[in-house]
């Protein structure tokens, strides 16, 4: 059994981010169509070779004129999206679509509601260059980098790569994920196995290929084969349970026997048991049993070995009760929900929240097994004693998941 210190969030989060760039440094690599890589990983940096718009555009229905111009002008064509239009001289102008070329000559769009017309003759409010105008150039310059190799591709990406001329991207292939569970209570099928079902989900949503291979009962040698098993069957494997220092915990001594241990154990609450290995060239998580502490440390150091040392979105919201710390020198995942006004937060297991468990210490411990506190809105993490009124950045599942 491995007597490695706990290590600090950070601390767990440096190995993790080493071990993903050696492992993605050693990746294959394919081409797929830009409908397809939501949660891939780019495995090439994508540089422009196109100025964008490559022409002006009006942005606004209206008037296509020399913002130098005096009125009256004198209106000669009418342009729209799919036409190439003719240039324009001093003390012209045209009928223009939104979307349309300007013609040159031209450098604003006077807006419809802004002029009037007088069979050819134009006059109406001066505007200064520019205005209604999506510029040449002023989305995007040749030569600029817009993704960056390893960059985690999002569906909204594709618009951006379709718009520079990419139909398909080079990205690395994706982790193969085994899920096993152990507890001889899971195995013999008098508990539900509460974790797998969410862990695959999430694995899935990082863009990763997981499989839930079953259980095993708390037997060391059984654990052990297992283990040993998927380690060369997958990149990545995640056991749930096993990791604490009971009599039965048989995952953290089986994978110490089998490779090495990055970190066992990190200083937060829920979940504080989690455990990163290497087992040959397979990477293997240990996660605790509570479903809601295997939730939390999911979040925190699974998606980040999936996607990447990615900075939580949060947001700032006013505490609606005082909670205290049960021991110092922890990190406490404390997870809220919002109150009406959509701008106070109370966390979720207050005694005053629909999640009765404690009043002013942090439970993690009965928190952690508590499955109804899937139902927070998100969670903000605490160090010390926060008193009620106090600002907290809030981490909104929604943004995450």
């Amino acid at each position: 059994m491995s007597n490695q210190k706990m290590v600090t969030r950070s601390q767990a989060s440096l190995k993790i981010a080493a071990v993903r760039d050696q492992l993605l440094s050693d990746r294959s690599t394919e081409s797929i169509a830009v409908d397809a890589i939501g949660g891939r990983v780019l495995a090439e940096s994508i540089i422009s070779e196109v100025n964008l718009p490559s022409q002006n555009h009006a942005t606004m229905d209206g008037y296509a004129i020399n913002s130098n111009d005096k009125y009256p002008l004198e209106l000669v064509d009418v342009v729209f999206p799919e036409d190439s239009p003719r240039s324009i001289s001093p003390g012209q102008a045209v009928r223009i679509s939104t979307g349309a070329v300007l013609p040159a000559g031209a450098d604003a769009v006077l807006k419809q509601e802004d002029a009037s017309v007088d069979g050819k003759e134009l006059v109406g409010d001066g505007i200064s260059s520019g205005t209604y105008v999506y510029a040449k150039g002023s989305n995007v310059s040749v030569g600029e980098k817009l993704f960056e190799n390893g960059t985690i591709l999002a569906p909204k990406d594709a618009i951006l790569l379709l718009d520079i001329g990419y139909k398909n991207v080079k990205v690395r292939s994706p982790f193969s994920v085994g899920i096993l569970a152990t507890g001889t209570e899971i195995y013999e099928g008098k508990h539900e196995d509460l974790d797998s079902a969410m862990l695959c989900g999430l694995v899935a949503s990082w863009g990763g290929n997981p499989t839930y291979e079953g259980s095993v009962p708390d037997k060391y040698e059984i654990v052990e084969k297992r283990i040993e098993e998927l380690s060369k069957k997958y990149d990545v494997v995640i056991t749930t349970g096993g990791t604490s220092v009971g009599k039965k915990d048989y995952v953290v001594k089986a994978i110490s026997n089998l490779g090495e241990i990055h970190f066992q154990g990190v200083l937060v609450r829920p979940g504080k048991p989690i455990t990163m290995a290497s087992i040959g060239s397979s990477v293997v998580f240990a996660v605790p049993g509570k479903p809601i502490g295997a939730y939390t440390v999911s979040i925190l150091f699974l998606r980040p070995f999936f996607v990447g040392l990615e900075r939580f979105p949060t947001i700032d919201a006013e505490l609606s009760r005082s909670l205290k710390v049960s021991r110092e020198g922890f990190e406490y995942i404390v997870p809220v929900v919002f109150e009406k006004d959509g701008e106070r937060v109370i966390p979720l297991g207050h005694v005053d929240s629909p999640l009765q468990i404690f009043d002013e210490i942090f439970n993690s411990s009965v928190l952690s097994s508590s499955t109804r506190a899937v139902q927070a809105d998100g969670f903000f993490i605490m160090v010390n004693d926060v008193e009620k009124g106090s600002i907290v950045k809030v981490v909104p599942y929604t943004a995450i998941k």
